[in-house]
């Protein structure tokens, strides 16, 4: 976040630099301002983790190296950069120069503080998420690639998930998975990465992809409209089929299917039509209705118009969205607002300030407009690139799990210098008419009892946290309610069942016997091996697989492929699954060098003891 304030001390620095004040000069410097933030964010910081990560790589596999030294190494030539060239400039009077590089010192000395995360990584602490010990991890952590991949500017759309295999380039490579092997003392790559992943259809790219992830298809339907689709010739040679098609394709028009049932339509017959890709102005309307319009104006309105209800929104009007308590205003975008009932009403997150902050902060854009327009215009930096500019960078899908108004908090800031500045421009207007004695007071009182005051009066039923101990007692009671000391494991299922009973372990120790075991992040080789150490008191979950199985990119998916009807012991079922055997293995129809775990059977038995069964439940 702190990183989206360099366009506004860009343009400070412009307006007060010695550099002519033209029309020319103001788009230069907002460009270079810009450009400066792109060549920190996407640049110096990533590619300065992927040298580190390179040379550690480098000097360990070429040169037979401990482990680390190429690190070592990496972060002292960097320091000698820095030492020889600033002397260099100091002696040769080379100012510009001198400035360059005590400019990039000092953002190497702010992304310092980044060494926490590997160093925290490396101690091992039972809540690790990703485990960034190395530089290459702590890039995959920077770079978000826990994340699915987005494209900002040229890219797949959410109608590739139709398309199939792209008939010139079908696979691409994935990122090799570097990872330490102990006994020969240097770096492997642990998994196939040539040809590794599915690349994108490339008649399903296009330029600003803001619909992009196939997961939300419906949803993008819902909003921008059904797609539309042609017959491919393939099903001309199955009658029943074609004629079937055409009329899907003539009942469209008179009542199309709701975009769920046409995201499974076009998802089971997708090899037999060719599905039209969202337009360009498809994706326009998405970014400024949903991005701009729902997910930015709604909430910055919630902070300064007033707020509906705490129940998150889909678009709809029950819930979710912005209201003002002027009732005209509020039914003639909502509804009727007589005859609500008791808890739409009673709503502690209902919260209406009569568009009184707004109203405050555009007086004080205003007037400072007028007095100053360079001000303005660094106030207006710091508030899009912390909004607007935000909404374009995280590129969000419909609808998120949760609200997202927090992640905007430096835009609400921005907007709150003006509604200071608003104050000033009540006395201003004042003391026209008014004497300042009386006008100052009267614009101080008047402003605080508008704004602060009611905003106070209004939220704080809702976000007064003292007497609210839900979280701590779910978490005591879901560790409560297994055995004590018997190495008992509670499997958890995302971040709301997770971080409490975390934070009553971490926190306030207890039940540190118990195993908390978060399905969502089992999936993962760095989580599986968290799970195989101690954790508080709790021993290590027991497996049959050795971390080369599981390895990042390692079995992502064992597919079933019926070969028997026979039913498995489990331990023959594991063993098959784990196996490196060729025989365990398919190859894929469009790559013999591509392979694929598989499992010949669905039924498996597990042998019970019922002696010890029969014990436990005494």
């Amino acid at each position: 976040m702190a990183l989206l304030t360099i366009p506004a001390i860009g343009m400070l620095y412009f307006f007060k630099s010695n550099y002519k004040k033209t029309v020319v000069n103001f788009i230069i410097a907002n460009v270079v301002s810009i450009a400066i933030l792109l060549l920190i964010f996407k640049l110096i910081l990533p590619y300065t983790l992927a040298y580190f990560g390179y040379l550690e790589v480098f000097f360990v596999n070429s040169f037979g190296m401990p482990f680390n030294s190429g690190t070592i190494i990496a972060g002292l030539s960097v320091i000698a950069f820095f030492y020889f060239t600033l002397n260099y400039a100091y002696k040769q009077n080379k100012v510009r120069l001198q400035t360059g590089v005590l400019c990039l010192l000092f953002v190497f000395i702010g992304f310092s503080s980044w060494l926490m995360i590997p160093i925290r990584a490396n101690a091992d602490t039972v809540i690790n998420e990703n485990s960034p010990t190395d530089a290459r991890l702590l890039l995959a952590y920077y770079n978000l690639e826990q994340y699915p991949e987005t494209h900002l500017f040229y890219g797949p759309m959410y109608s590739d998930k139709y398309a199939g295999l792209d008939e010139e380039n079908p696979y691409e490579d994935a990122k090799p998975k570097y990872e330490r092997d102990y006994a020969l003392g240097k770096y492997i790559i642990v998994n196939q990465y040539k040809n590794a992943q599915m690349a994108s259809n490339s008649k399903q790219e296009g330029v600003l992809p803001r619909m992009w992830s196939a997961q939300h298809a419906a949803n993008y339907m819902k909003l921008t409209g059904l797609l539309t689709f042609r017959i491919k010739e393939e099903a001309y040679n199955e009658p029943k089929l074609y004629q079937f098609l055409q009329e899907v394709q003539r009942q469209m028009q008179i009542q199309p299917l709701p975009p769920e049932r046409y995201d499974q339509f076009l998802t089971e017959y997708r090899d037999y039509i060719e599905v039209e890709k969202p337009s360009f102005w498809k994706n326009m309307h998405y970014l400024f209705e949903y991005q701009f319009g729902y997910m930015y104006f709604r909430y910055f309105a919630w902070n300064f118009i007033g707020r509906q209800d705490d129940v998150q929104g889909k678009m709809e009007n029950d819930h979710g969205n912005w209201l003002s308590g002027i009732k005209p205003i509020d039914s003639f975008r909502l509804g009727s607002q007589d005859n609500l009932p008791a808890d739409v009403l009673n709503n502690k997150a209902r919260n209406t300030y009569y568009f009184l902050p707004l109203l405050l902060g555009l007086l004080g854009l205003f007037f400072m407009a007028t007095k100053s327009e360079r001000q303005t215009w660094v106030v207006m930096m710091l508030f899009l690139f912390t909004g607007l500019a935000m909404k374009i960078y995280l590129n969000e899908r419909p609808f998120e799990p949760r609200e997202r108004d927090y992640a905007l908090v430096g835009s609400f800031y921005a907007f709150a210098i003006w509604i200071g500045v608003g104050v000033y421009a009540l006395f201003h207007a004042l003391r026209k008419v008014l004497s300042p004695r009386i006008g100052a007071p009267l614009a101080v009182i008047t402003s605080l009892l508008a704004v602060p005051v009611l905003m106070a009066s209004e939220n704080w039923d809702d976000h007064n946290r003292s007497q609210k101990y839900s979280a701590e007692f779910i978490a005591d009671a879901y560790l409560s309610s297994v055995a004590k000391d018997k190495d008992a494991m509670i499997f958890t299922i995302g971040d709301n069942d997770t971080f409490l009973l975390w934070y009553a372990q971490e926190i306030e120790g207890y039940r540190t016997d118990v195993r908390i075991i978060n399905t969502s992040l089992l999936q993962t080789d760095w989580y599986i091996d968290q799970m195989k150490r101690q954790a508080y008191q709790s021993s290590p979950i027991p497996g049959e697989m050795v971390h080369k199985q599981y390895a990042h990119g390692v079995r992502e998916g064992v597919y079933f492929q019926k070969r028997t009807e026979n039913r498995w012991n489990i331990k023959d079922f594991v063993k098959w699954v784990t196996s490196d055997d060729p025989n365990t293995q398919l190859s894929s129809s469009s790559s013999e060098s591509r392979t694929f775990n598989y499992y010949p059977t669905n039924k498996i038995r597990i042998p019970v003891n019922k002696e010890n069964v029969l014990k436990s439940a005494a």
